[in-house]
Parts: structure tokens; sequence; C-alpha cells
């Protein structure tokens, strides 16, 4: 974070702007996903779920570390492709057009995700019109209960995947058309979830229910893709996820489960990618209304839209400015409580509502973290246009501005 910091004082020395900044330490996200690929047993491979962040920078760093990319669109596929056009893709999503079906086929896509069993004739028909064959998963919105997370796929009615209880029409209906090769199936039925031991638990569901499908309609089951929906916890961030115990216990339970010779596929997105983010934006106002002390920032919600999505406060902290350049008195607050909003014509342009702070004053910067995933990439840039945030990726000890 030091760098970051020293950063952010650099950029204050050298404009008269206020401060409005994506800061991306690509360091620190080579060294988190190599570390996090490394230790995942020999038969599980990571995917990163690019809808988390699909910054051609970011791409490009995480690409030596994993196995491919997860993609939900057929623009994704060609971000994919321009980072290598050999690598291995994954595509999923509800609601896949012909042209899109049409797409995936002709860039090679490695497996197509099947979400219901319309998309599946449709997926066939096209493939014999190619005279092509395609691997597929089943995507399954299974029954639940599932761990408790901040949102769900499955085991309630979403729009996601094929209900378990119509699974064994679609596995019928793959297994005899020639031109669909079925490989297994497709989980991802929590999203941010934070518990590695009921995590693991959903693992033992998604091992045993493939491996009794497979072993009801007899084909063999050669990969499973068992989602992401591993968490970032935005409420304390000195108690992450447990990646290291949980790929412990999952070694263990590759082994009791007898599935070392399938391929077990992850999706992950931001629990590669957030931690390497920052959104540095700069006090321009500090006012009371009813009782209640506001800090207005440069920027806003149209730059990062994931706390007012998820209706959370994020995480930050105050770096400190010396300079002011103003004649007046600079106003500040100090051991009170404050709502960090944004420059919005709109009530819910909210950062962070009634949190602490030990002193903040007007030209002091407010650093939010964990903001590499579902940031920028969100979130409704043009929204009364205001200008755009600078993008600095910070890199061995050199800096690239997008």
């Amino acid at each position: 974070m030091r760098k970051v910091i020293e950063k952010i004082e650099q950029l204050k020395r050298e404009t008269n702007e206020p401060i409005c900044s994506y800061l991306y330490d690509i360091d620190h996200l080579c060294q988190h996903v190599k570390w996090v690929t490394s230790q995942l047993p020999e038969n599980c491979h990571m995917f990163y779920a690019m809808k988390a962040n699909a910054n051609e920078r970011i791409l490009k760093a995480v690409y030596p570390y994993v196995q491919g990319y997860e993609v939900a669109s057929i623009g994704e596929v060609k971000k994919a492709r321009a980072i290598h056009a050999e690598v291995p893709v994954i595509f999923g999503g509800p609601g896949k057009t012909d042209e899109e079906l049409e797409n995936a086929i002709s860039e090679n896509v490695q497996l197509l995700h099947v979400e219901s069993l319309h998309e599946l004739k449709r997926l066939s028909f096209i493939a014999n019109k190619w005279k092509r064959n395609v691997s597929i998963l089943l995507r399954v919105n299974l029954r639940g209960p599932f761990p408790s997370a901040t949102l769900y796929m499955a085991g309630k009615p979403t729009q996601f995947g094929i209900d378990e209880t119509n699974i064994d029409e679609a596995i019928e209906y793959a297994l005899t058309h020639p031109n669909i090769q079925l490989e297994g199936f497709h989980f991802h039925s929590i999203s941010n979830n934070l518990d590695d031991g009921r995590h693991l638990e959903l693992m033992k569901i998604y091992f045993q229910k493939a491996k009794e499908w497979a072993g009801r309609h007899q084909f063999p089951l050669t990969t499973l893709n068992v989602g992401g929906g591993i968490g970032v916890n935005y409420h304390d961030l000195e108690q992450p996820f447990n990646w290291e115990r949980f790929t412990t216990n999952l070694h263990e339970l590759v082994r009791q489960e007898e599935m070392q010779q399938v391929q077990i596929l992850f999706e992950c997105g931001r629990f590669l990618t957030a931690s390497c983010g920052y959104y540095a934006v700069e006090v321009i106002d500090i006012k009371e209304n009813h009782g209640k002390t506001f800090v207005i920032v440069r920027g806003g919600t149209q730059h990062f839209r994931l706390p007012v999505s998820w209706q959370h406060n994020h995480p930050f902290r105050v770096v400190s400015v010396e300079e002011w350049s103003y004649p007046f008195e600079r106003t500040a607050v100090i051991k009170q409580e404050v709502t960090i909003v944004g420059q919005l014509c709109t009530p819910k342009d909210v950062f962070a509502k009634d949190v602490h702070v030990h002193e903040l004053r007007m030209g002091d910067v407010i650093l939010f973290f964990y903001t590499g995933a579902y940031g920028w990439s969100i979130s409704h840039h043009d929204f009364l246009s205001h200008p755009h945030p600078k993008h600095l990726f910070l890199e061995r000890e050199r800096v690239t501005m997008e």
C-alpha cells in the first residue's frame, strides 16, 4: 500500500485538479493469483471470471497464472482472444443468442455452459448446421440448501441453470445428439461466500450430484465446473476467506470422493482481483444537513458502484494532504461519524454511511480499498457526464496510465 499512497502524494504535488483515480497494484495482483492457483490440487484449474474486471492490463497480468478465462459474452471472448489467440475460454450466462452460439463455435470456445433445454436444442441445431462437435457442461440450479452468502444463483427461483428436477431430460437429450459432447456439469450456486468450511461442504454436494447423474446415465464424467463464489470480507479485511485451509481440505475431499480423474474447474473473479485495486478521491466539501455530516468527494458511484449496489460501507483510509491553497479556514471533522458521498444528483450516491473518522479535512484524499473487482467495470460511467477517473497501473517501480 505504501507505493499507492506515495503515488497519490505525487499526483497531488503535480496537479491542481482534485484527485480522482483508480490505482492497480499489478505486482500484488500477480503474487496473489500465483499463490492462489499454486494451492489447488493437481486436477483443479483456475479460470479468471472476466466479468469482475476486464481491463486489458488486468487480463494480461493474470494470464500466466490461470488456466484461461471464464466469459459471459462474445465481447469478452474477443477480449480473451486479444490476450492470446489460443487461450482456453469457457462461456456461460443465460440468454445466449444464436449469433453468440455461432461465434462461440467459430472462436473454438473450450466449453459452453448450457443454461436451459431450449438453449441446448438451439446449440445442437447450430452445431449440426456447422458440422461441428461442441463440448458442453450443463449448468444445474440445485435445490439446496446452501451456505450463507451475499447472492444466490441457485437453490431458489433464478434465471440461472436448469432446474435440478429437469436435469435427466437435458442429459438424455445431450447424449442422443452426436454433435453435442457432454463433459459434465456446471454449478455456480452462491456468490461472496466467506466460510471455507461451508464452501467445502458445497464442493462435496457438487461432487456427489455429478457422480450420481453420470452413473445413472452411464457417461464418463470428465469435467466439473464448481463455479466461483469465494468471497471478499469488505466488513473486516483482517478476516478473509481462508483459502489455504480450504484448499488443504479440498485435496482430501478430492481423494475421498475419488475425483482425481475429473478436471475440476474454478471460475473466480472477485477473489483474484479485488485486493489489487484502490479508488482515490479528494474531499471537496464537508457540510451538515439535518444533524448529519456529509463528506463530498470528487467522483461518485458512477465510477465505483459496488458499495451502493451491495448496500455496504466500503473500507477506506484517509490520506492526509497538508497543502491548502485557499486564504480561508480549512473545514475539518475530528472523531465523529460522517457519510461519504459523491457528486451525483441522487441521494443514493453513497460510499459509506455513518462511519467514524479520526480526522478528515477538506483537501484530504479518501482511499477506498479492494476496488479491483466490480468497481469501474459495473459502473454507469457517463451519468451526468463527469470526467472519468485516471487509471494508473503500478508495476515494478514504474507507473503506466490508461
